[in-house]
């Protein structure tokens, strides 16, 4: 879909991998720059997760895309990657604020080698500011938006995912996508600034709004409402063997599924006005009955609701098979890899895996030879530490 895009990644950890992913699954031709050990992701994996030694954090972040294993810090690295910015359309970076600035790689040194060029920077907290030496992390930003003061059963906690490094990554690619379609228009290059702090915030726009505006947050409840601002049942409710989710009942449906004489505690106005109140009641009339039988009750009323699953409950969810969600690939060290696909499908087709993840310096060689470096030159190259090649064929 962007084939043709040419796309330099200096990225590490999550929230620019995921973003270049993203265009690289579009089409773009993206070349991972790294460091001679390799990114960090290469090196590190949640729940110590490796396949053959290979670090599943990086396998589900870097596909369709090559890999430059160069030693930045080297003169002769910034004349290659001065040569690679000529023909390059974007620039994709994650590095603290400063680093690539003081590497020779700023927007201002390689926009003027390239005027046309998009430079997409994504921070903790954005290129300046009082926090600009703070280090940038998804629970980190959590915390700061706000994010975490929404959620808990009394005492606020933080999400368990990092949807924030996520959101972050798709306004950035968002944003590239954006600069060049302005550029088409114009012909002009543009910088584009991404934050995981204004990704948390984004994230929140109907609290916040709401907020900004007057409205009124409730304490954190301890019984099942998940949000500080919407009327109850919204959360996940114990039952007498297990969980279920209830959403946006109105006052009326709930006196036909519950005890009247509980419901009739309460007026219609409670529902939003004393909510927290009104949830202990919902909460105290959802273990009741088990599980099983609300389904049948909620099915009979048309109650919105939804199972709590536990990965392998939602490994076996019909919808969530009927979506395909997953991509399955065949790595030469890990074997049988199994990950998040792209997720939006286009003309009803998803987007086809065009490169697995790469092994580090597969590009090397091959980027070298097309700036008219010879075979020999690579291997000095190779033997003074600022390079490091593959020999494996790139799959």
């Amino acid at each position: 879909m962007i084939e043709g895009i040419k796309v330099l990644s200096f990225t590490h950890y999550l929230q620019g991998p995921s973003c270049v992913q993203i265009l690289a699954d579009l089409g773009a031709d993206v070349v991972k720059v790294e460091s001679l050990k390799g990114a960090y992701e290469r090196n590190w994996s949640g729940c110590d997760a490796y396949l053959n030694g290979v670090s599943v954090f990086f396998l589900q972040g870097n596909r369709n895309q090559g890999s430059l294993a160069i030693n930045l810090k080297s003169e002769e690295a910034r004349k290659i990657i001065y040569e690679l910015v000529k023909s390059t359309d974007v620039v994709v970076e994650n590095f603290r604020p400063g680093v690539m600035e003081k590497l020779g790689y700023s927007y201002e040194a390689l926009s003027a080698i390239n005027p046309q060029l998009i430079y997409c920077s994504c921070s903790g907290y954005g290129p300046d500011g009082p926090y600009l030496k703070r280090p940038g992390q998804d629970l980190l930003a959590q915390s700061i938006s706000g994010l975490a003061s929404l959620n808990g059963a009394g005492e606020p906690y933080n999400v368990g995912c990092t949807l924030v490094d996520q959101h972050g990554a798709t306004l950035a690619a968002l944003g590239v996508l954006a600069a060049l379609l302005d550029r088409d228009r114009t012909g002009k290059g543009h910088r584009v600034d991404a934050s995981l702090l204004n990704a948390a915030l984004d994230i929140q726009m109907e609290p916040l709004g709401l907020y900004l505006n007057g409205g009124k947050l409730s304490e954190r409840a301890s019984t099942g409402l998940s949000t500080r601002y919407h009327e109850p049942p919204y959360g996940s409710y114990k039952t007498k063997d297990g969980y279920l989710t209830v959403s946006l009942t109105s006052f009326e449906n709930l006196h036909k599924i519950f005890d009247p004489a509980a419901v009739d505690q309460f007026t219609r106005d409670d529902q939003l006005h004393d909510r927290v109140r009104f949830d202990k009641m919902v909460a105290d009339q959802m273990k009741k009955k088990t599980t099983a039988e609300w389904v049948r009750v909620f099915e009979e009323n048309n109650i919105w609701y939804a199972p709590v699953n536990e990965y392998e409950d939602m490994l076996q969810d019909p919808q969530v098979n009927h979506i395909k969600p997953f991509l399955e690939m065949d790595h030469p060290v890990a074997g049988h890899v199994k990950v998040l696909a792209h997720p939006l499908r286009y003309d009803g087709k998803t987007l086809p895996l065009r490169k697995l993840p790469p092994e580090l310096g597969e590009s090397t060689r091959d980027l070298l030879l097309g700036l008219g470096y010879t075979d020999q030159q690579i291997d000095e190259l190779e033997k003074e530490g600022i390079v490091k090649t593959c020999r494996t064929d790139p799959q």
